[in-house]
């Protein structure tokens, strides 16, 4: 059963309550007068927003309710997201995922950091066997070592943001759950995301709806192939068609999908085009797709993040796993941190210090997407004249490169990968 923490208030003067809550409705106005090419009614943006708040969960109930008033216009300053995906949710569909039973347990946690200056962002997965101390939580007490996706559980999206702010030493500024379901609504909404395959890949334990509504076998050709809808929330969620079969391989899968995804909205300028932005917030403001942390729950913030983000070069976005070893004999088939390379790299994204990963740093389950080869450098001629503005020595190390982080797996969304299927 999906539990979430009960909303706490604080008492705050009225007439200064109320002038809030009048600026906010004018600045979601103008936000929706934006988006619009036709003109949409005011009430239609109260109905929006409305269902927006009517959907979300206190993620900081010890803080105070009364916010500063709204504006449009790109964030201020840096922040994080945590995005969670939950497995045997209650708003999920029963005619594709079958009956619920058991546990709702948060499968995909990723935390979304944007540096104060919104010229990096950093994407940490956080696989779902990752054995972690847990805090309290509404419906648990402190744990010492647990799978992170138990947090849900005890206590829902606050205690995964709970959980994992712990685990990391981030605040969580916004948070996000959705359900299978929203990944065929988004992917829907933007007309696909191109994936890479180096050969077929095929999941007899994966079941999604075709075009058609019919029930299908993840079955995908090698190559690239265009996938939305139900196909696209197949191959992330396969774990035995890719790579060694294991969460690690799927986790590589979905940052390979979130890569594409990014250079796609970038491509067609999604983040900056308002009806774009609007039509994809219709899709966040259903209650059988998403939940959002009330910080979030409004169009004037998720404007905002959306133009924060659109600046952000590709090569400044990068996608990792928290780095981890499934060779603990005392937790056999799960992962436990590997802290050093852990605690190096939240301490380069706690200083927004830009880093760039190891020569060894593929994830499992991808590769980098073939590319035309590169032509060998033509001969020096020893009697061509010498640029004087040239470096003495070539292979001295420029002071101002960001530093390599080795052991960590990902890259960046510029990259371009493809999965690899699993053998046998």
């Amino acid at each position: 059963m999906k539990t979430t923490a009960s909303p706490v208030r604080h008492g705050r003067m009225p007439l200064r309550g109320a002038w809030v809550r009048i600026l906010r409705l004018v600045a979601i106005v103008a936000a929706v007068a934006l988006v619009s090419t036709g003109g949409i009614a005011a009430v239609s943006a109260w109905t929006f927003t409305s269902k927006l708040e009517a959907n979300s969960v206190d993620i900081h109930p010890e803080q105070e309710d009364d916010q500063a008033p709204p504006a449009i216009g790109a964030h201020e300053g840096g922040f994080n997201v945590l995005i969670v995906a939950a497995d045997n949710d209650a708003n999920q569909s029963e005619d594709l995922y079958g009956d619920r039973e058991g546990a709702t347990l948060n499968d995909v946690n990723m935390l979304l950091h944007v540096s104060q200056d919104h010229k990096t962002a950093v994407a940490v997965s956080f696989p779902r066997d990752l054995i972690i101390a847990h805090p309290e939580c509404e419906k648990g007490d402190a744990m010492s070592a647990a799978p992170i996706n138990e947090a849900w559980g005890r206590g829902g999206l606050p205690c995964v943001a709970s959980t994992v702010k712990e685990l990391t030493g981030l605040p969580i500024d916004y948070a996000v759950s959705m359900t299978f379901d929203a990944v065929i609504a988004l992917t829907d909404s933007i007309g696909g995301v191109p994936i890479c395959l180096t050969g077929p890949v095929k999941d007899e334990y994966i079941v999604y709806p075709d075009e058609n509504g019919v029930l299908q076998h993840l079955d995908l050709p090698a190559g690239v192939t265009n996938v939305k809808g139900g196909l696209a929330a197949g191959f992330l969620r396969s774990r035995h068609g890719v790579g060694d079969g294991g969460d690690l391989s799927r986790i590589s899968s979905q940052q390979q999908y979130l890569s594409s995804l990014v250079r796609q909205l970038k491509s067609n300028d999604t983040l900056s085009d308002f009806g774009k932005l609007y039509s994809l917030a219709n899709v966040v403001s259903e209650k059988k797709y998403f939940t959002l942390s009330s910080e979030l729950a409004r169009v004037d913030t998720m404007v905002s993040l959306a133009q924060s983000l659109r600046t952000i070069d590709l090569n400044n976005i990068t996608f990792v796993q928290y780095p981890g070893t499934t060779d603990d004999p005392d937790y056999p088939g799960k992962v436990v941190p590997t802290q050093d390379a852990a605690d190096t790299l939240f301490a380069l994204i706690k200083a927004d210090q830009p880093f760039t990963l190891g020569a060894d740093s593929q994830p499992i389950g991808t590769t980098t997407a073939p590319t035309a080869p590169v032509d060998p450098a033509a001969p020096v001629d020893p009697a061509a004249p010498v640029d004087p503005a040239a470096p003495a020595d070539p292979a001295t190390p420029d002071a101002a490169a960001p530093p390599v982080l080795d052991g960590v797996t990902g890259s960046t969304a510029q990259q371009e990968t493809c999965a690899i299927p699993a053998e046998g």
